[in-house]
């Protein structure tokens, strides 16, 4: 039965949207990376992320991140500046320790901005890190 499948909620995976210089466009580019903080590595990561307000919503984006290991990170979108009036929504699935786990992340509207940056220790970079 349905009610008795248990999907427990991913912990130590998170969604960080980065600012970073793209040596081809030679400009500031936003970019968003799968984050494992886990001691194990996660399999068959997928990132279904979407924009959204009351009136508007994009297009439906669903990326095969793959394997990520323990302590690591993997970039999977290019992120366009017009979006960032909107609610962003990531939902990750993934598989680790012999089960499936998942998690909804939200960047509210307006909150991915150069003004909210902190450095990711992981990433060693500038960013947002959704949690």
């Amino acid at each position: 039965m349905k009610k008795d499948i248990e999907i427990p909620i991913a912990k130590q995976v998170y969604v960080a949207v980065v600012l970073e210089w793209d040596k081809e466009f030679l400009s500031k580019e936003w970019s968003a990376y799968l984050v494992n903080e886990r001691f194990t590595a996660i399999d068959m990561a997928l990132v279904v992320s979407k924009g959204y307000d009351k009136e508007r919503k994009t297009t439906t984006m669903r990326h095969n991140v793959g394997l990520v290991e323990s302590k690591s990170f993997q970039k999977f979108e290019l992120m366009m500046d017009a979006i960032f009036a909107l609610n962003n929504e990531f939902f990750i699935t993934f598989f680790a320790d012999n089960k499936m786990y998942e998690r909804k992340i939200v960047f509210e509207k307006d909150s991915i901005n150069e003004k909210n940056v902190v450095t990711i220790p992981l990433l060693e970079k500038e960013g947002i890190l959704g949690k």
